[in-house]
């Protein structure tokens, strides 16, 4: 009769467990992070492995990176991207359209031929990650995906946010001119950016940005710079962005290394495109750079700076059909991105935009910050270096060669940008123009300060 009972009771306890989902408690230990505690249902540990098992293919080589990352080297036709719907027919495109032409567009110079900013960085040599330092490189035919972990995504406030940003909201408080892109949030997002005009049509943009490494208050919060090419209604739900540069997000991430990202979406961040390879879309065709992984080395304060240039372009159709024996090139209407001077990533898939088919009509570039004021007061996060623009260089952080792509397919300096930034005791923004720099700009700040509370 004991036994009887004993074995009701184990039934019971087994069908409970399998309902209810008895909680499991998962143990993160993040390199550079939060160490901490999290209660899981077995039931949601379920659908993160289901998650999991759709982000992370099987890899044919796998490489352990010094900073903690597992870099799976993904046969090319099994990445994540060819599981969009959109992209079930989708044929991965081996060879880019023809890279635009550069064409110089010089005028006054607003600095002096002695000026301490001209050309003193570093540069990083192209593709340069952590994950390379041991000199193992993913074969031919695959392409480098960063591992994502359980841990990855528990960090997240829930799975359907994990990967994505939140959605951009109006503030109207700030004052801006009437053509300013409506950047201003009331989710807390600060920026301190440059743009161009909205009635511009534009085929792309480029520009060098050097690397960082901000000091984030919370983990839920980070800070990017990095490059916007924008259609669509800034207040309405079909905004379409493509987004590429750095950041650091421990949320993201796990752990406060900048890294390199991109991000797409096409209803204003509401459920469609995500960070990286999270999500079906970018299409990967490089087999050295890995999105999402770390850059290394970074700028240090008054000292060698490092920076890294990120192009953003398509081919006008037009361009393309005088220049190619088929209307149906497929060439057509994919939106590249190249990382250093020559060398492409992958690209984002026509299939994918509605406003963005065609051409951007905008383009953003500066920095971005979320301000969770957790402790009721202005984050302490920092943007940039953490110093405001008038530092100068090798203090501020800054964009150079700010470039657009036109319909004929040629790169031109970006003659005359607006700014703005929504709190300037916090983060600002000051540009100029000089002929080695061409358009550029410092920005950033510290954060909570005196004047910003």
């Amino acid at each position: 009769m004991d036994s009887l009972v004993l074995l009701l009771g184990f039934l019971l306890l087994t069908l409970f467990s399998q309902r209810f989902s008895l909680p499991v408690v998962v143990a993160l230990d993040l390199k550079n992070s939060t160490r901490y505690n999290k209660q899981v249902s077995t039931l949601r540990l379920e659908r993160i492995e289901k998650r999991l098992n759709k982000i992370n293919k099987p890899p044919v080589m796998t490489i352990q990176s010094p900073d903690g990352d597992i870099i799976d080297c993904v046969h090319k036709r099994k990445q994540p991207a060819l599981d969009h719907p959109l992209l079930k027919n989708h044929k991965i495109q081996k060879v880019a359209p023809e890279r635009p032409k550069v064409m110089k567009t010089m005028k006054p110079s607003s600095e002096s031929e002695n000026d301490t900013v001209k050309a003193k960085t570093g540069g990083i040599a192209w593709g340069h990650q952590m994950w390379h330092t041991n000199g193992t490189r993913c074969p031919r035919g695959t392409v480098p995906i960063r591992r994502t972990t359980v841990s990855d995504v528990l960090r997240a406030k829930s799975l359907f946010d994990y990967g994505k940003k939140s959605q951009r909201r109006t503030n109207v408080n700030v004052n801006r001119q009437a053509d300013a892109p409506d950047v201003a949030s009331g989710n807390g997002h600060e920026h301190a950016i440059a743009y161009t005009g909205s009635s511009n049509e534009v085929y792309g943009a480029k520009a060098t940005i050097n690397v960082w490494t901000p000091a984030i208050e919370q983990m839920n919060e980070f800070s990017l710079s990095q490059i916007w090419v924008l259609s669509g209604s800034f207040d309405g739900t079909d905004l379409n962005s493509i987004e590429a540069g750095w950041q650091v997000s421990p949320e993201l991430y796990g752990d406060s290394r900048p890294r390199l990202f991109t991000y797409w979406t096409t209803d204003s961040y509401q459920a469609t495109g995500c960070y990286n390879l999270l999500c079906s879309g970018f299409v990967q065709t490089n087999s050295r750079i890995a999105i999402g992984a770390s850059i290394s080395p970074v700028s240090s304060y008054a000292s060698e700076q490092f920076d890294v240039t990120i192009l953003i372009w398509k081919v006008h159709t037009q361009f393309i059909l005088l220049n190619s024996k088929s209307a149906h090139d497929p060439k057509l209407g994919n939106w590249w991105m190249g990382y250093g001077e020559n060398n492409l990533v992958g690209y984002w898939p026509a299939e994918l935009f509605t406003h963005l088919a065609d051409r951007a009509t905008m383009v953003e570039w500066g920095g971005e910050v979320v301000n969770t004021r957790s402790t009721g007061e202005h984050t302490s996060t920092q943007m940039g270096s953490g110093h405001f623009a008038e530092d100068g260089f090798g203090k501020a952080s800054y964009f150079r060669n700010l470039e657009i792509v036109d319909s004929d397919n040629s790169l031109s300096s970006v003659r005359e940008v607006s700014t703005l930034a929504e709190n300037t005791n916090c983060y600002n923004i000051k540009s100029s123009y000089n002929n080695d720099w061409g358009t550029y700009f410092y920005y950033g700040g510290p954060g909570r300060n005196p004047k910003c509370q």
